[in-house]
């Protein structure tokens, strides 16, 4: 399997590309990175260093890799956070040359905004572009609970609602709509929740509340997940593999009070699951 990861990149700790590529590596993934910027380290510090590379030199990266007669190899289309408003076109642009190339590859779209304790925190026009013009192109999209209900206009809560919001963006696009950070009313105290929606059903898997904020785990989450999904077509096989292995990342540099991610500690979380969780089926 190729993938075509169009994401950030950070010399000091793990997110973006920095936290998505070495993951997929070790489970025997092909990963091809584009970085849209080189910083020193991830902006929840405060203060960076490094340039955002314009849309027009992250095109030219992806049309050298087209001129290696590459693309049509490609299996999936990642991308992650956005941070400004040209590199969407750019990904759409990418996206539609791959299907060209290679009609069976896909494209999962992280649509990074905010969540639910910090509120939105990309630029203003970012949402409303995911929402109309990134995500009616996506094949898979990984929202957190807050993105979904922003993407979708609802107030995603029990698993009835958040299905409802899920459908209703399957309903602009994408087949496969994973959620992340589901946390409704009455589940279980420190828990915390990953719902997934395809056409063959809706699958949710519980594990423990880890209580520390994890830069670049969505990043992880969004490129196992596809990975696993692209490779086997199981929804469900995919959500309890990816659930296991970001549950021991985070319990690992959680425990090692590192605030970033022991990204490569954690291999063997990848490469071996524990498959400790059950995935319970609710649609």
């Amino acid at each position: 399997m190729k993938v075509l990861s169009i994401q950030s990149a950070v010399a000091y700790g793990h997110v973006g590309n920095s936290a998505a590529v070495f993951p997929l590596q070790r489970i025997g993934v092909e990963v091809l990175p584009v970085y849209t910027v080189n910083f020193s380290n991830h902006t929840g510090y405060g203060a960076w260093r490094g340039p955002l590379i314009s849309p027009a030199d992250v095109a030219e990266v992806i049309t050298g890799i087209e001129e290696r007669g590459v693309l049509g190899e490609i299996d999936v289309v990642l991308s992650g956070y956005q941070g400004g408003e040209g590199i969407a076109d750019v990904i759409i642009d990418a996206v539609a040359r791959v299907k060209k190339a290679n009609p069976d590859a896909v494209y999962a779209c992280d649509p990074v905004m905010g969540n639910a304790k910090s509120g939105c925190f990309v630029a203003p026009a970012i949402p409303d572009l995911l929402r109309e013009r990134v995500i009616p192109v996506a094949d898979i999209i990984t929202p957190n609970q807050f993105e979904l209900g922003f993407l979708t206009g609802t107030d995603p809560g029990s698993i009835e609602s958040t299905l409802e919001s899920a459908d209703l963006a399957r309903a602009r696009g994408p087949r496969t709509v994973l959620v992340t950070s589901v946390e409704r009313p009455d589940r279980e105290p420190d828990t915390i929740e990953m719902l997934v929606v395809d056409d063959d059903g809706a699958w949710i898997v519980q594990t423990p509340l880890i209580p520390m904020k994890a830069n670049g785990s969505g990043d992880v989450t969004a490129a196992l997940f596809t990975a696993h999904y692209r490779r086997t077509g199981d929804a469900a096989d995919a959500l309890a593999r990816t659930a296991s292995s970001v549950f021991d990342l985070l319990s690992n540099t959680f425990e090692s009070g590192s605030r970033e991610l022991l990204l490569v500690e954690s291999q063997e979380a990848y490469a071996h699951p524990r498959l400790q969780f059950s995935v319970r089926q609710v649609r």
